[in-house]
């Protein structure tokens, strides 16, 4: 296991790093373990943005929208005018 060091905390930091340590019943060497875990598995399930506005809108029921028929065919854009 790799161990790192943290150089030049804040004292009222870890003051307060010890507090939520010991309400937790570990040692702030866990806690920052766990801490650390935490916030590393967050940005491993990064989501696509339609998932990330599905779920924003999920709870208030969504919104079903009705398209409307396609009357000319789809045609490539023209950049050259």
């Amino acid at each position: 296991m790799a161990s790192i060091t943290i150089r030049n905390l804040d004292d009222d930091l870890k003051a307060r790093l010890r507090v939520v340590a010991a309400s937790h019943g570990r040692s702030m060497e866990e806690e920052v373990r766990v801490i650390l875990a935490e916030a590393l598995s967050r940005q491993d399930k990064p989501s696509a943005m339609g998932s990330r506005i599905h779920s924003r809108f999920a709870a208030v029921g969504g919104a079903d929208v009705e398209l409307p028929a396609r009357k000319t065919k789809a045609r490539a854009a023209d950049f050259d005018e």
